[in-house]
C-alpha cells in the first residue's frame, strides 16, 4: 500500500511528532510511506510553550518529511494536496487533537482525490481546554475523512457524537520503546541530584491546568516525610502557581522541579528514579506518559477521568482514584507504597501491556482498518 502521512515531524518536538516517527517506521517496513509535514505548524502568537521546534540537544527522530502545509495559510493547502495527489497515495492519515487543525487538514482531506481514502488518527475529537468553535470546526473536519481511528473509548464517545456514522477503530496507544533501557534507580537518583532512599514520585511532561500538577502538591503535603516528589517537564503558562504553593509546603526540599522540556535521552533517568507516576489529571482522553511509564515498568496513580480508568486501571497497571482530590490522591499513593503484593501485581500488568501495545501489531490493526474501508 502507498500511504502519505500528513502532520508534524522533525524539526518539530513532542510526543505527536515521536508518535507519527515510530509509526512511519514502522509502516515503511511493509508499505511504500511518505511523510508530509508543517511548514508552519502554530503561529507563535497561540504557541504557550518556549519552542515548537527540537534543539540541537534534542535527540529526536529526524524522518524525511516534505515540510508544505502551513495551517494559517490556505493558499498552501491547495499545494498541499496537489502534492500528495501528485504522488497518488492509497490512503492518507492525518493526525488531529485540536480544531485548530480542522481547516487546513479538513480542506486537504477533500482535494487529495477520488481514489485515496483518508483517515483520521484522533488523539482528541473536543480538546482538553474548550472554545465554542471546536464543535462545528471539528464536524466539519470529521464529514472529510472516510474512517477514523481512536486511542479510547472516551473520544470515540465524543467522535460518534460529532458524526456517528463515521466508520471508526479503537487501537490503543502502543508503548515507547525509543527512549533506552531502565538505569539502576541508584545511579538515576544521583545523576538528578535526589535524596537516595525515599519513595520517589513523578509527575512527568508538559505542565498545563488539566493536568492538575496543583492537586498533587496539596496532596504532596498530606504524606510523610519518606516521600519526595520529582516535576520534570515545560509549563505551558506561567509556572508561579504552583512555585507558591511549593514554597508553602510543609517541606520544599523534597520537591525537585526540572522545568524544562526533557531530551529523550535524559526521559530514562526520571523514570528510573521514580517508584510511582502520578497523573492526577482532571480532564483526559488518552495520555501518551502513560506509554513511557509502562515502557520503564513504573506503575500509575491516575484519576478517573477520560480513558484513564480504561487504559491504566482496567488493565491492571495502576490505581484509579474515585475522585480528583488531594485526599484521594494521597490516599492512593499511601496505598501503593503499603502493599508490596499490590506493587508486584501491577508491574504484572505493565509486563503483559509490553507485549499487548506493540508498534507492529499497532500498525498491523490500523492497515487491516484502512483495507476494510
Amino acid at each position: 500500500m502507498k500511504i502519505a502521512i500528513l502532520s508534524c515531524f522533525h524539526p518539530y518536538r513532542g510526543g505527536i511528532a515521536q508518535f507519527n516517527a515510530n509509526l512511519f517506521e514502522e509502516l515503511g517496513k511493509e508499505h511504500d510511506v511518505r511523510a508530509y509535514n508543517f511548514s508552519r505548524q502554530y503561529p507563535d502568537l497561540l504557541f504557550p510553550g518556549k519552542t515548537q521546534y527540537v534543539t540541537p540537544e534534542d535527540e529526536a527522530v529526524s524522518i524525511e518529511a516534505e515540510a508544505l502545509l502551513d495551517t494559517a495559510n490556505p493558499f498552501s493547502w491547495g499545494r498541499t494536496a496537489r502534492e500528495i495527489r501528485k504522488w497518488g497515495p492509497d490512503v492518507l492519515i492525518v493526525r488531529y487533537w485540536m480544531s485548530w487543525f480542522a481547516p487546513s487538514l479538513g480542506w486537504v482531506a477533500r482535494h487529495v482525490g477520488k481514489g485515496c481514502r483518508v483517515v483520521g488518527i484522533l488523539d482528541n475529537v473536543i480538546p482538553h481546554e474548550r472554545h465554542w468553535f471546536d464543535a462545528p470546526l471539528t464536524r466539519w473536519f470529521l464529514r472529510g475523512l472516510d474512517g477514523a481511528v481512536t486511542l479510547c473509548e472516551e473520544v470515540s464517545r465524543d467522535l460518534l457524537a460529532l458524526r456517528p456514522d463515521i466508520p471508526y477503530a479503537i487501537l490503543p496507544h502502543p508503548i515507547y520503546t525509543h527512549f533506552g533501557k531502565k538505569l539502576p534507580k541508584e545511579e538515576a537518583a544521583r545523576i538528578l541530584g535526589l535524596q537516595p532512599g525515599r519513595k520517589t514520585l513523578l509527575f512527568f511532561g508538559l505542565i498545563r491546568k488539566y493536568k492538575g500538577l496543583d492537586i498533587l502538591l496539596q496532596a504532596f503535603d498530606l504524606l510523610d516525610d519518606s516521600y519526595q516528589l520529582v516535576i520534570a517537564g515545560e509549563p505551558y503558562g506561567s509556572f508561579e502557581p504552583y512555585r507558591k504553593l511549593i514554597d508553602a509546603s510543609r517541606d520544599p526540599g523534597s520537591i525537585h522541579v526540572f522545568p524544562e522540556f526533557i531530551r529523550d535521552s535524559e526521559v530514562k533517568n526520571y523514570f528510573s528514579a521514580a517508584d510511582l507516576t502520578v497523573l492526577p489529571y482532571r480532564s483526559a482522553t488518552q495520555s501518551g506518559i502513560s506509554s513511557v511509564s509502562n515502557h520503564f515498568e513504573v506503575p500509575m496513580v491516575v484519576t478517573d477521568v477520560g480513558g484513564l480508568k480504561e487504559t491504566v486501571g482496567e488493565r491492571g497497571t495502576g490505581i484509579v482514584c474515585d475522585e480528583g482530590t488531594p485526599d484521594n490522591v494521597a490516599s492512593a499513593i499511601r496505598r501503593y507504597f503499603a502493599d508490596p503484593q499490590l506493587q508486584e501485581h501491577l508491574r504484572e500488568g505493565i509486563r503483559a501491556e509490553k507485549e499487548r501495545l506493540s508498534w507492529s501489531r499497532f500498525s498491523h490493526d490500523l492497515t487491516g482498518f484502512i483495507q476494510r474501508l
